[in-house]
């Protein structure tokens, strides 16, 4: 297969046609409370499409339990392979290799003869060998990088995936995870789908953004937090995707979430909800619940209830 063949399949949601809408949950960094809040939505929700975009490090599941229905491959790359029967050992691949990934080795199955093997952790998949290859020895296949999963949870159905340790090609399976919670919309006649999106501002983050609804940026209180809400919401604002903003442990810096309200109001966004400390956050999270069903009358669960009236007002 060459390289330049493969597809790379676009988002294929049509929002204003499909009859429901897509709430993605993101922040400019890890460690925000971003999937604490999601599954707090989710339970809110009420049955509706469930979402995990953050592939590379997906953790949702941990907190809503996902009983696999569906369990698909993902071919996220290729790798190249060389045939040893065909194989004369010129070492013209070996030396035209950029990553150091073909090397020579004796043949087993003709004494004497040397040919050419190729690493698959080390080889990237560009093509070059299988075009300097003389006698069409050296093919490209597909790679299996990681899964993704169709699953049943107490709250909605959930797409979910699991990306392979330094795979690549994140943003392709977080399509494909948009692309099935969709169709699983689209089927069940569901208003909303939730999605818990990656944090940063990388390719799995663009491809979480684009084309949702609604864009919920958590963040909080310090230098950094305030940072990088700044570059992610840029980056919404690229897309035309409107934001929403919510500040976790909000009183434990006034000032800085102070400045967040200043920077959300620049952007033309607001503050949709400002989550105090409050340890029953922590405490649920150990317990692997959700912050509502951990204890529904905390200052936390108050404060989601209304992100979550907020959100519904924001997006109908």
């Amino acid at each position: 297969m060459n390289p330049e063949d493969r597809e790379f399949p676009p988002f294929e949601k049509g929002i204003s046609e499909s009859g429901y809408r897509e709430v993605t949950v993101i922040s400019g960094k890890g460690g925000t409370g971003k999937t604490t809040l999601t599954s707090c939505l989710a339970q809110l929700a009420g049955q509706e499409v469930l979402a995990d975009n953050d592939v590379d490090a997906a953790d949702l599941h941990l907190l809503l339990a996902p009983e696999v229905r569906e369990k698909h491959a993902f071919t996220g790359s290729i790798k190249a392979v060389i045939d040893p029967e065909k194989c004369v050992g010129c070492g013209q691949c070996a030396e035209a290799c950029h990553f150091d990934a073909i090397h020579p080795e004796p043949s087993a199955n003709q004494p004497g003869k040397t040919v050419y093997k190729i690493d698959p952790v080390a080889c990237e998949g560009c093509g070059l060998c299988p075009r300097v290859c003389p006698i069409s020895a050296i093919d490209c296949e597909d790679n299996i990088t990681g899964n993704w999963f169709v699953s049943n949870t107490q709250y909605g159905p959930m797409v979910h995936a699991r990306l392979g340790i330094a795979e690549e090609n994140s943003g392709r399976l977080v399509t494909q995870v948009r692309n099935r919670a969709a169709q699983l919309a689209s089927e069940l006649k569901k208003d909303y789908i939730i999605a818990d999106g990656p944090p940063g501002t990388g390719c799995p983050v663009i491809a979480s953004v684009s084309g949702t609804d609604l864009v919920v940026i958590v963040t909080e209180p310090t230098v950094s937090g305030v940072h990088d809400m700044e570059r992610v919401m840029s980056l919404a604002k690229h897309f035309a995707v409107p934001t929403a903003i919510v500040i976790n442990k909000a009183d434990l810096n006034d000032e800085q979430a102070a400045r967040i309200e200043e920077i959300a109001a620049e952007h033309g966004s607001k503050v949709i909800g400002k989550i105090p400390f409050d340890r029953v956050v922590n405490s649920a999270l150990m317990a692997g619940k959700t912050v509502l069903d951990y204890d529904s009358n905390s200052q936390a669960a108050k404060v989601i209830r209304d992100i979550w009236r907020k959100i519904l007002f924001k997006v109908s």
